[in-house]
């Protein structure tokens, strides 16, 4: 049986990469891809101390599923692991990679544990998005009371961690694909730019063509958790996560659902905004307000693209990794 491959997809990591990169070797994965997103930090100088790893270095920052997408084209291993820059793998990989070639399978996730040791519960697994999961998360609601039913069933607390099966959504974090399944889909969509979603939109996909996604908790990493969101700024990180929520909302929910999750993104959003003024200024509210036309334009019809992140190669570009 071929071995697995991994792709790890860097953008100022190079606090974390060393320890990614070693722990993938001393696993036994010997066909490793880093691309590099741009980092500005010394991520390069770090993969090319180990020669054992191939690096694809991009000249501009072309977020995270397009370099996701660069590395799986250039490996020829029939199952691909794509992990995080902050993630360390503790275990071999075997258990994935043979439950990654079992018939109709697309994808495997594995158990991730955070510092203390503990399951990433709430992170590592979920099930697709729902409007009402999305409209709990744009009201705060999920934060104010996490074991609500809408939310324990999203962020999949009712699931045993040591228990393997078919599952919807595991972590982009830290996952296995089948490539012959990633080429047939056209692998990660790209216009979710620079991070958010594209693993979500791709696992809906996977679904959606009749194939099956597990999970295999005998496969374990430590995950940090928001490696690269870190060097993001706060307003980097809205434009993000809201632009690729609504594009995910417009691709796979239907009409009636897109445009209640929207009137609810706005109305949150507004909501914020005017919290936003009051503790931080127009700096803030200015942040908002561009958030709410977006979803108003999408929401009549004008926008099918989202916010607009300027051209290619611009310092506020950023990605390197599905936190």
């Amino acid at each position: 049986m071929q071995p697995a491959g991994a792709v790890v997809v860097t953008w100022n990591a190079e606090e974390q990469i060393g320890v990614c990169l070693d722990a993938l070797l001393a696993q036994g994965v010997t066909d490793v891809v880093v691309v590099d997103n741009a980092s500005e930090d010394g991520t390069v100088a770090q993969v090319r101390r180990r020669p054992a790893v191939r690096l694809i270095a991009n000249p501009w920052n072309r977020g995270f599923a397009a370099a996701a997408n660069q590395g799986i084209e250039a490996l020829d291993a029939p199952c691909v692991l794509l992990i995080n820059p902050d993630a360390e793998l503790l275990t071999p990989l075997d258990a994935m990679r043979q439950a990654c070639c079992l018939p109709g399978v697309a994808a495997v996730g594995g158990k991730l544990l955070d510092r203390q040791g503990r399951p990433q519960a709430g992170f590592m697994l979920r099930r697709f998005p729902t409007p009402a999961a999305l409209i709990s998360e744009l009201f705060g609601l999920n934060r104010l009371w996490p074991a609500n039913p809408i939310n324990r069933r999203f962020r999949c607390l009712d699931l045993d961690p040591d228990a393997p099966g078919e599952v919807e959504q595991p972590a982009g974090a830290f996952l296995m694909l089948r490539r012959e399944v990633w080429r047939e889909l056209g692998g990660f969509e790209e216009s979710f730019y620079p991070l958010w979603f594209e693993d979500v939109d791709w696992l809906r996909r996977a679904q959606m063509a009749g194939y099956r996604i597990l999970y295999e908790p005998r496969v374990v990493a430590r995950h940090l958790g928001a490696g690269c969101v870190r060097k993001m700024s706060w307003e980097q990180r809205q434009y993000a996560w809201y632009d690729n929520l609504f594009r995910y909302v417009a691709r796979h929910f239907s009409s009636a659902g897109s445009r209640t999750v929207l009137a609810a993104g706005i109305l949150a959003t507004a909501v914020r905004g005017a919290g936003g003024l009051v503790r931080a200024g127009l700096p803030a509210a200015r942040v908002y307000a561009r958030i709410i036309q977006t979803a108003a334009r999408r929401l009549l019809g004008g926008d099918r693209q989202g916010l607009n992140y300027g051209g290619h190669g611009r310092a506020e570009q950023f990605a390197g990794g599905s936190s």
